[in-house]
């Protein structure tokens, strides 16, 4: 039996096996493949340009977005409490234990 997400594991492992088979098809027969799907492509160099130019666009966008969310974590986030601060915190802690056993 076969659980939702190893379902899911098998969906997205076929959609993405089919769109790298799909682009390197692509890449390199341009006007086959837009003549398969319904394009009419004049200048096959025009059509490859444009297959690695929106994957690398793509990559550039996410590697940006993933910058920027660790910049918004930290500028947001506030600074952790100095380490004499914790140690001291502990040993007045550890006093009220001893205290609570007596």
């Amino acid at each position: 039996m076969v659980s939702k997400d190893q379902a899911i594991g098998w969906v997205i492992f076929i959609v993405c096996v089919v769109i790298a088979i799909g682009y390197v098809a692509a890449l390199f027969f341009p006007k086959q493949v837009g003549n398969l799907i319904g394009l009419t492509i004049k200048d096959p160099y025009h059509a490859i340009i444009w297959l690695v130019a929106i994957p690398v666009l793509i990559a550039f966008i996410a590697i940006l977005g993933i910058g920027a969310w660790i910049g918004w974590t930290m500028a947001t986030t506030p600074p952790p409490k100095p380490i004499e601060e914790i140690e001291a915190e502990e040993a007045l802690e550890e006093k009220e234990k001893e205290e609570k056993k007596k």
